[in-house]
């Protein structure tokens, strides 16, 4: 069950994370049992049955409509289980719930025909996509795109020149949603898979195991209607971004706040066990306080981000609590595994421990969804400090 005491959850919820804990528990635990130790990155085609069979029980991108394809549950909730899948170590567990490659809030800004070609499928767990945004020089900045869309005239057809970086899934998107300067204006477009001006670059291996790629768009044409929104969301790219930023960013704070509960657990086991000098050493003052001072910051993690993700049902939400939430259980969630590596010592450091890895892939978490230092520039302005 959900490690939130049953007093701050509704009976909805706790049902709702104990069925989908059942579902790692019996579903995906044994399949990942079946990975290589030292393997950072399932198959592809395991990762897609996985998406596809927790979208065909209602838990993948469970927030959006039934219309859509999905379950409409609230987002508390969707943070909840974001929570129990970082909370289970089950390395199969994040791909149950929609991420990278699943369906983008920039969709549901989508004509009709957009909504039904590309949401719909990527609700359903059945189409994968990528997000080209950042560049070289355009990341947490997006103003300073470079990446261009021209309109031929002649045709009608827009076309986009640029270079991106980092993009997830990239080499197995079905299309991509490219974010491009149209006349000055940030606006997105969708790209698909076999578009002969779309071509993959350089490959970045990142360092938890995650490859990031680079893409080259060479004069690539796409329809009028590639533009998301149809006409009228020429230049509304940021805009119709930026409602989801908080919501992401919370999403990444939930995952953050169960990794750590799970490397404190792993922590407390190995200290109960493990002896040096005729104790175990979970009776040195050290080691407690390494253990002590992880569960008081993982408490604290966790009640923000309920709350903000409260906020968001409740219709009040702000950029800036998503920040403070998405800044505390990243730093937190760093902090923790470190020190839960360190009291493994050399165990928990070498390669296929589960330490290990998180070591690794948690570090990721302080730059995704906007760097440490953005939510600390947005947390500052909101108080009149910038």
């Amino acid at each position: 069950m959900s490690s939130y005491p049953s007093s701050v959850l509704e009976a909805g919820h706790r049902e709702l994370v104990a069925s989908f804990e059942t579902f790692i528990r019996k579903e995906l635990v044994p399949l990942a049992a079946d990975l290589p130790e030292d393997a950072d990155l399932p198959p592809a085609e395991l990762r897609d049955y996985v998406r596809r069979r927790s979208a065909a029980l209602g838990f993948y991108a469970g927030d959006y409509s039934e219309e859509l394809g999905g379950s409409g549950m609230p987002f508390t909730a969707v943070v909840l289980l974001h929570h129990a899948a970082g909370r289970s170590g089950c390395p199969l567990a994040p791909y149950a719930l929609a991420g990278s490659d699943g369906p983008s809030p920039l969709l549901r800004h989508g004509t009709e025909e957009q909504i039904e070609r590309y949401l719909k499928p990527l609700v359903r767990g059945e189409a994968v996509r990528c997000l080209a945004l950042t560049e070289p020089h355009a990341g947490s900045d997006a103003f300073q795109l470079t990446t261009t869309a021209v309109r031929d005239e002649a045709t009608g057809e827009w076309v986009l020149k640029g270079r991106k970086t980092f993009v997830s899934n990239a080499d197995r998107a079905d299309f991509t949603l490219v974010v491009a300067s149209a006349g000055g204006e940030p606006t997105a477009f969708v790209v698909e898979a076999g578009n002969p001006g779309l071509r993959i670059g350089q490959r970045y291996d990142g360092m938890s195991g995650e490859p990031l790629y680079e893409l080259l768009l060479e004069d690539a044409r796409v329809p009028e209607d590639a533009v998301i929104g149809g006409p009228d969301g020429v230049g509304s790219a940021l805009g119709n971004g930026m409602d989801s930023l908080s919501r992401g960013r919370l999403v990444v704070a939930a995952m953050c706040d169960g990794i750590a509960e799970y490397a404190l657990e792993q922590g407390i086991a190995y200290a109960r066990e493990r002896r040096a000098f005729g104790e175990r050493i979970g009776a040195y003052q050290h080691v407690q306080e390494h253990l002590v001072t992880s569960r008081a910051e993982i408490e604290a993690a966790k009640l923000l981000t309920l709350a903000c993700a409260r906020l968001v049902d409740d219709g009040t939400e702000a950029p800036e609590n998503a920040a403070l939430a998405k800044l505390t259980s990243s730093e937190t969630a760093v902090r923790v595994v470190d020190r839960a590596l360190q009291v493994h010592g050399a165990t928990g450091w070498v390669r296929g421990h589960p330490l290990e890895y998180l070591y690794r892939y948690v570090r990721s978490m302080t730059i995704i969804e906007g760097t440490s230092e953005i939510q600390k520039v947005i947390i500052a302005r909101s108080m009149g400090l910038g």
